[in-house]
This record gives structure tokens, sequence and C-alpha cells, in this order.
């Protein structure tokens, strides 16, 4: 349940309320907000409690059960809508922030020659695959610890934010080092126990959408990454799996709004994963930005002929040049800018 305080409840208050929680064995979670604070009330049996139990405390303003599964992703917990700043790029705000490279680093000068072209042309953070997780085990793994030295000679040198996948526990730390963001991919969305692991860090975390999950699923899944109190989550809409074969994967646009709609997280897209070829990519990418998306995260290869990892899905160079200005009246049309 959420417990609302009053505007100018005090410290003494608010503890109170975390106090009879506690009391019950439940667990709490703040939202300290600039006018009101916002208590979480979290644990299985919550619905056996009356809400007079405390609504009936000083400095309470109203009590409310969450029916949802997902609750410190919804917006009775946080009703505005939460801006996560990423080495002073603020994901959520006005900007529609570009998340642009390869999907592999297959190299350094492949990563930096991408990199430099994609800064230049307005992308505001460098992606890069260090860590593949691949469907077959023959396919090219990465480049690992070594692509992980070249990201972040791409983030010293160029000033960029960069953003990579981690797909294990044991490499957590080690990614933290290296990215400004860490990815959860789609494979790893309900990895519950590499959730876990992550929600101690207090990184950014982009969170994709599973292959089959729906959103129910996928706002719980984040609730992991928020529970020990990492605020900074980001969802990434990369399609779903349904019967149409003509297309890699399904882009569920309505997921955009109804993620507006029940959650306070910013949420961007991945048109590249969900098209499987770069003819698809510009229109994905054009209609994500005008269902309101706060970004995009997009595959772009110097070469994409000779990429080891999806070059059939990479843009090159030129054509990341043309969507960029496509997208950006697009961007102004919805009040934004990129």
């Amino acid at each position: 349940m959420i417990v609302e305080m009053s505007k100018g409840a005090t410290k003494d208050q608010v503890d109170h309320v975390v106090e009879r929680a506690h009391s019950f064995g439940f667990d709490v979670q703040l939202n300290l907000g600039t006018e009101k604070t916002v208590v979480a009330i979290l644990g299985s049996d919550t619905g056996k409690v009356q809400t007079d139990v405390f609504a009936i405390l000083p400095g309470v303003e109203s009590v409310t059960r969450v029916m949802k599964p997902y609750k410190l992703a919804s917006r009775e917990f946080h009703p505005r809508p939460s801006k996560i700043n990423v080495s002073g790029v603020e994901v959520g705000g006005q900007r529609v922030v570009i998340m642009a490279g390869p999907c592999a680093v297959e190299s350094e000068k492949q990563l930096m020659e991408t990199a430099k072209a994609v800064k230049e042309l307005g992308a505001a953070v460098v992606r890069g695959g260090a860590f593949k997780p691949r469907t077959s085990p023959f396919s090219f793994q990465g480049l690992e610890r070594d692509a992980l030295k070249m990201l972040a000679k791409v983030k010293s040198d160029l000033g960029i934010p960069v953003i990579t996948e981690v797909v294990d526990i044991q490499n957590i730390g080690l990614i933290a080092k290296h990215a400004d963001i860490l990815q959860v991919g789609a494979r790893n969305m309900q990895n519950f126990a590499l959730l876990k692991e992550l929600s101690k860090l207090r990184h950014p975390i982009l969170l994709k959408r599973g292959l089959s999950a729906t959103v129910t699923e996928w706002l719980t899944a984040a609730d992991y990454l928020l529970a020990e109190g990492n605020r900074r989550i980001i969802l990434c809409e990369r399609g779903i799996r349904t019967f149409e074969d003509s297309i890699r994967f399904s882009v569920d646009i309505s997921s955009i709004a109804v993620v507006k709609h029940f959650s306070h997280l910013p949420i961007i897209v991945d048109p590249s994963h969900a098209a499987g070829h770069f003819a698809y990519v510009p229109s994905i990418a054009k209609a994500a930005i005008a269902a309101g998306a706060d970004g995009l995260l997009i595959e772009v290869h110097p070469n994409p002929e000779e990429a080891l990892v999806d070059g059939l899905q990479s843009l090159n160079i030129p054509n990341f040049e043309r969507l960029m200005a496509e997208l950006r009246p697009i961007a102004e049309a919805v009040g934004r800018y990129i």
C-alpha cells in the first residue's frame, strides 16, 4: 500500500509510519518529494492489514492499496515522471536521448570511428556490446574485458557516456567501473538473481522487455531493480515475439503510452533489434518518437557488411545521419528536441 504524507509532515511523523510498518514485518521505501513524502509499504501480507492502521497516524493524508503486482515502478508511488541523470545527460526530460553505436565492439578503430560519427550527428550516449549473449555458442561472444577498455577510452577521449550489456552476476562490478549505463537484455529480464544484484548499485540500469513479456511482467521486473533503492531505471521496448514472421520482432508502440500512464519510469525504444533489417529501422524509430518515447537505442556500424554481429539491422553512418535529420522535426512536433 501507498501512504501519502501531508504537505509539511515532520520527520518524526514519517518515522512513525515506517516504525508501524516494520512492526507488521513489512518492508518500506520512501519517495522524498519536494512537497510531500510518499511511503511504499511492501510485503506479501499487506492486504491483511486495514488501511486505517496507517490512515489514523499523525501527518498521514491518504492511504491507497496498489492492486497491481508492481509497486515501486507505479505512478501511485512516484506520481511525477522520473528523470534519470546519466553523466550529465537527462533521460526522461525534454530531450529525446539517442544512444547509438555498434551491436558489438569489434576493434578500437571500429568503435572510435563509430563513436565520433554518432556524437557529431547528435547522439548523447554511445552503445557497444562487450559481452554478447548469443543464441548459438559458436557465434561471436564479444571481446569482453578488452571491449570494456575500449569503451572506457571512448568515454574518456570523447566525453560521452557509454552503455553496455551485463550478462552475468560475476561481471557486474567490472562493467560498472567502465560503463555509465548497465543494460539488462531481453533474455535476462526475469533473471531475478541478476536483477537483485544490480539493484544494489546506484548506476543507471536499462531494462529491456523480454521476448514474450507483458507490460505488467516488465514493470514487475523493474521493481526488482528498484527494491534496494536504485531509482535510476530506464525501460527499453525492443519488440515482442508474435505470430508475425515478416519482421524479427513486433514493436509494441502502444507499450509507450501504457508505461507512461501506469509508471513513472522513462522508456526508450530499440528499433534495430525489433526490425532485424536496416530498411525498417527509420520507420520504427520515427513512430516511437511520435508516440512519446524518451529516447532510442540504435545500432550503427561503419561497415555493416563486415559486422561480426547483426550487420543486417545496423545503419551505416550516412543512413544514421539521414535518420537523425528526419527525427528532429518529429521531436519538435511533440514538444521535444534531439
